[in-house]
């Protein structure tokens, strides 16, 4: 016999506990409303959040996985860098405008500040060493953009985002852990909340509004949502790419006086958008897991602990136009190819390799300068699985990023595959943040108009904001 669904009722219900969720409950809380917010977090509570990889050596495939799910997602794994420039972490600026999301940014960094972040900001007070970088990226045909950092670092991102924590359960906020929501409650055009399945079963949550932020793992489940409600949204771009590692030595110059290089090239002969992303000085290549087994490769960068290398990502960028809609399957699609040549491991080759038409081999690999510090990626060829333009695109971007950091199209360098980010297709909205489904909210890089921890961070507070005056 059928269990019986259970109910329950709320003011606000905020599905996904990553930074846009955090901040639209802080939004809320701080602007003073007395509403009754119930968040809900497919993962667990970040105290409870390890990865058993740290003990075992190997990934054990937790389901789902511990690194991308829980209270404050990625963001508790990742290197936690706080990007203070509205150039950088996608187009909210193109719904709010560019000097209120400048603005915003400052707010929440504030927020950052006051549970504890680094007062120190990386890539400030060198305009010599600044303009000389610049100049050879000129000279690359690259574009540089200035982005001062925040670091936060994976060790102590974890006790920062834990003490916010602490603050909403303080404050009233209901978090539900380990449950899942499998769909929205949504009749005539209204949203009027959502279903969750929890360890005692499946709920219904009905709620006044709703907010949907789901982060990049939710991407795909947010897009299906879209077609069944008609969730008005518009087919957005795909990165894919490499994790490039390279002996610190060779980008000591970049790192002393950014901290993290954002270049930005169109290289031919296709002049798609190419760029840099998550630069990790001393850092450590890592995994991530992703429903259906799917393997993809990151970065962490720690305050305490360095490696002899640093790794960066290397992204390309393609629009696809109809009849395509599906971006992120496609993505999938090559991840898991990759995977298979892997034996369900992250690849990894160098880059001489690649150039000279070959497979890297493991002893190849230890008679190498650079040790990859991840040490279960499987030795391989990666070019076997990654389309040609794309490959195309970051072969061509590495040459030309060698003219402005001279070696790091080195023989030597490493490239691991795959590395995706999985973006929904652009939600439609309005400067309110409001879905063309009443009371329906979709925040931070899951609505397909944020990237990264900042900017979904400014899109929670503006939303929290939002709904305390509704």
């Amino acid at each position: 016999m059928e269990s019986e669904t259970a109910r329950k009722a709320c003011d606000v219900l905020i599905v996904g506990a990553g930074p846009a969720g955090i901040f639209c409950a802080l939004g809320l809380l701080r602007s003073g409303a007395a509403r009754h917010i119930v968040m809900v977090e497919k993962g667990r509570a970040i105290e409870e959040r390890f990865c058993p990889k740290t003990t075992t050596g190997v990934c054990v495939h937790c389901d789902p996985c511990r690194i991308t799910t829980g209270f404050s997602g990625a963001g508790a794994f990742s290197d936690g860098k706080l990007s203070l420039s509205h150039e950088v972490g996608g187009d909210l600026p193109e719904l709010i405008g560019t000097e209120f999301a400048q603005e915003m940014i400052g707010r929440c960094d504030a927020i950052y500040l006051e549970f504890g972040a680094d007062e120190h900001v990386e890539g400030v007070g060198h305009p010599d060493q600044v303009a000389d970088i610049r100049r050879r990226a000129i000279r690359a045909g690259l574009k540089l953009l200035d982005c001062p950092i925040r670091h936060l670092g994976t060790e102590r991102a974890q006790g920062l985002y834990g003490r916010i924590e602490r603050h909403l359960v303080e404050a009233g906020v209901e978090l539900l852990f380990e449950h899942d929501c499998t769909d929205l409650l949504v009749e005539e055009g209204i949203c009027r909340g959502a279903v969750v399945c929890g360890p005692t079963g499946t709920c219904e949550i009905s709620s006044k509004e709703t907010v949907v932020a789901t982060g990049r793992r939710g991407a795909a489940w947010l897009d299906e949502l879209c077609e069944r409600h008609g969730i008005a949204h518009e087919s957005g771009p795909m990165d894919m790419g490499v994790r490039v590692e390279v002996r610190n030595e060779v980008l000591d110059d970049v790192n002393n006086v950014l901290y993290e290089s954002k270049l930005v090239g169109y290289p031919l002969p296709f002049r798609d958008k190419v760029r840099t992303f998550c630069q990790n000085p001393g850092g450590f290549v890592s995994q991530e897991n992703y429903d259906g087994d799917l393997a993809v490769v990151n970065g962490h960068s720690y305050k305490d602990s360095k490696s002899a290398n640093t790794n960066l990502a290397v992204l390309a960028t393609q629009h696809f136009r109809a009849p395509f809609n599906r971006p992120i399957a496609y993505s999938r699609q090559v991840g898991q190819l990759v995977n298979m040549l892997g034996n369900g491991h992250i690849l990894v080759q160098r880059l001489g390799d690649i150039l000279d038409g070959k497979r890297t081999w493991r002893e190849e690999l230890s008679r190498s300068n650079v040790a990859p510090t991840l040490a279960d990626a499987e030795p391989g060829d990666i070019t076997s699985a990654m389309p040609y333009r794309a490959m195309t695109d970051i072969i061509e971007f590495i040459k030309a990023v060698d003219v402005v950091v001279p070696g790091f199209a080195s023989e030597e360098t490493l490239l691991y595959a795959p590395e995706l980010k999985f973006y929904s297709n652009r939600v439609v909205m309005d400067g309110h943040l409001d879905t063309t489904i009443a009371r329906l909210h979709c925040l931070g890089d899951s609505s397909g108009w944020t990237r990264g921890l900042m900017m979904s961070s400014v899109m929670g507070l503006l939303m929290g904001e939002e709904l305390a005056v509704r």
